[in-house]
């Protein structure tokens, strides 16, 4: 029964909904937290207790058909974890020209963590995200996301898309800013898997498929069980001397690389599925 974000109409305000099978509850209108950011300010057993009201109340559901999902996002930052991944540090290095700086913090006790987006970045299911116009080399970064409470507590889990210029952040890691942080450049959704009813979060299957033309133009596939570091690890650098009053999203990196000679075009679709979490489709278009 995950979170989620949902509208009924285009001019009906964003409600916070708990999808049980087909059917969307409203979850205010049940008595519990009438936002993500209010949900995210309670501790992980109050958001528990709330949702378990909310599953028992009498309030009727909406067909998921009815309503529109947006990104499980409304004043939180999201962050992003890197070289996390063998593989992530293998294809940081090729395409570097400075090699060592990935290959020292793979092993560091500090991990890479970096802002990413705002909320106002971020593109829900079946939104656009973006490749920026002054890159020539562009890949999707599939990673499963913390969902992160205002207590330090992780609640759950989304799919989250990490969009990269490989050709920026390559000429020099000081412009890792320009390659990550930009228009469009982040995937969230499509709702939130609560931690109560993923099995195990370091076990998770994870898919990329980027169809081009209506083709499978690449696809490739990643567990969670590679990742080179604890979720609490990262958590716990991510709130040293840093306070996230709203909650906070963190991706914890990738392990799918395409191959050095593909980047991403306009039109191409990315589908990013995580076994448990949930499934992510956009579209891809360039920025001017």
């Amino acid at each position: 029964m995950p979170l989620a974000r949902y509208s009924t109409s285009a001019a009906q305000s964003t409600r916070l909904g708990l999808i049980e099978g087909d059917g969307v509850v409203d979850v205010a209108n049940a008595g519990g937290p009438a936002t993500l950011r209010e949900a995210l300010q309670l501790t992980s057993a109050e958001l528990e207790s709330a949702l378990a009201s909310v599953r028992s109340s009498a309030s009727s559901p909406l067909h998921i058909g009815m309503v529109t999902l947006h990104a499980p996002i409304d004043e939180q930052e999201v962050w992003a974890s890197g070289v996390t991944y063998l593989r992530s540090r293998d294809a940081r290095m090729e395409e570097s020209t400075q090699k060592d700086v990935y290959d020292t913090v793979y092993d560091a006790d500090r991990p890479e963590l970096f802002f990413k987006a705002t909320p106002s970045r971020t593109a829900g299911p079946g939104e656009s995200i973006a490749i920026r116009g002054d890159s020539t080399w562009d890949v999707p970064e599939p990673e499963l996301t913390l969902v992160i409470n205002a207590h330090g507590e992780v609640v759950g889990f989304s799919v989250g898309n990490d969009m990269s210029s490989r050709s920026i952040e390559g000429e020099n890691p000081l412009y890792l800013p320009q390659a990550k942080m930009y228009s469009k450049c982040a995937g969230i959704g499509p709702w939130i898997a609560l931690t109560s009813e993923v099995k195990d979060s370091r076990n998770l299957g994870i898919t990329l498929t980027i169809e081009r033309g209506g083709n499978v133009h690449f696809e490739d596939t990643t567990s969670t069980n590679q990742i080179h570091r604890t979720f609490e690890d990262l958590v716990k650098y991510l709130h040293l001397h840093n306070e996230f009053p709203n909650g906070v999203l963190l991706m914890t990196g990738t392990g799918i690389i395409p191959p050095l000679e593909f980047t991403l075009e306009q039109g191409d679709i990315v589908t990013i599925d995580i076994e448990e979490v949930g499934s992510l489709r956009n579209p891809v278009v360039r920025l001017g």
